[in-house]
């Protein structure tokens, strides 16, 4: 990407990989919503259990992660692509395929700092369904479906659609939002609030709940804690000023939980770290767990990770 003479940012004559990537990864979101919607109205879920009562995949995940991953392959064959199921390697319908790219994307600037990416520099670690218990049992706001993308294992672009935004809000409320970021360029799908200075609303597990989970959310001194379901779910309840901090202090969270979340909310100015203070780190070797938790702020990061207990920290190894 070239820059003039006063250092600001010149559209090139065709998008830089990157942004080719993030207008697909948006179109392949809004696919990936309209099938998540459409197993929920077949009414058959086909839920497996994988390693627990509350570790579940569904025909949902299982399709999504198809198209996705098939979608992104296709368009992108260099990618590293790191999904959340362990599915066969099988035929993929061509109807699971989506090819678009999102226009509006198309026409925004690349950051100089990643103008010159390559395709097999990048690692996206796909969620198909995030809050895949709570779509079993209805909680339908909870869903969503994340596409992290990754460079030098930091996360930097990303993509979350929400299929159940507005299911509540009446029939001629236009159902689901696709939200995307990218550092550097900003954030957009969605109206940015904080929670009032001086509240402390935490926002946490609903049900991987533990003794440490709870022991550290107690040390914060909370106004309110909100228990719902879904890491893509937490972060849009801090951007939107629901809630003023995620706390979750146990191992479960993924890499493909925390990679496009992290992304939207760092480019509107917030933060996520593991409980220590650590950032996360999203190359292709990385383990998946993040072990040693997630914690996650708009603002005052600082406050929070300063009252998370010894005991807890001695607990979470990273």
């Amino acid at each position: 990407m070239p820059l003039g003479t006063t250092g600001v940012l010149i559209m090139a004559s065709s998008p830089a990989v990157l942004i080719r990537l993030v207008a697909s990864a948006y179109s392949i979101a809004q696919k990936a919503g309209m099938i998540v919607r459409s197993v929920m109205a077949g009414g058959d879920l086909g839920i497996v259990e994988k390693t627990s009562s509350v570790d579940l995949q569904t025909k949902a995940d299982r399709l999504v992660q198809m198209s996705i991953c098939s979608s992104l392959a296709q368009k992108f064959p260099k990618l590293t692509i790191i999904g959340e199921e362990d599915l066969p390697v099988q035929e993929v319908d061509q109807e699971l395929i989506e090819d678009g790219q999102w226009e509006e994307i198309l026409k925004k600037p690349c950051p100089i700092q990643y103008s010159a990416i390559k395709e097999e520099d990048l690692v996206v670690w796909v969620d198909p369904l995030d809050g895949t218990k709570e779509y079993t049992e209805g909680l339908l706001d909870n869903v969503t479906v994340l596409i992290g993308i990754a460079y030098e294992g930091k996360a930097i672009a990303g993509v979350i659609n929400q299929p159940y935004y507005n299911y509540q809000a009446g029939a001629d409320a236009v159902l689901g939002r696709t939200i995307w970021g990218v550092l550097g360029l900003g954030a957009f799908g969605f109206q940015l609030n904080e929670v009032p200075d001086g509240k402390h609303i935490i926002t946490t597990t609903r049900s991987h709940s533990n003794k440490l989970v709870n022991d550290c959310i107690s040390a914060m001194n909370p106004d309110n804690v909100l228990r719902v379901g879904g890491a893509g779910n937490k972060i849009i309840q801090l951007i939107e000023g629901k809630a003023s901090a995620y706390v979750f202090a146990s191992p479960g969270c993924k890499k493909w939980d925390t990679c496009a979340p992290e992304v939207i909310l760092c480019a509107v100015g917030g933060k996520l770290t593991d409980i220590h203070g650590n950032t996360l780190q999203y190359h292709k070797e990385v383990k998946h767990m993040n072990s040693a938790g997630v914690l996650a702020t708009l603002r005052n990061h600082d406050y929070y990770a300063s009252r998370v207990p010894e005991t807890v920290k001695k607990a979470l190894v990273p």
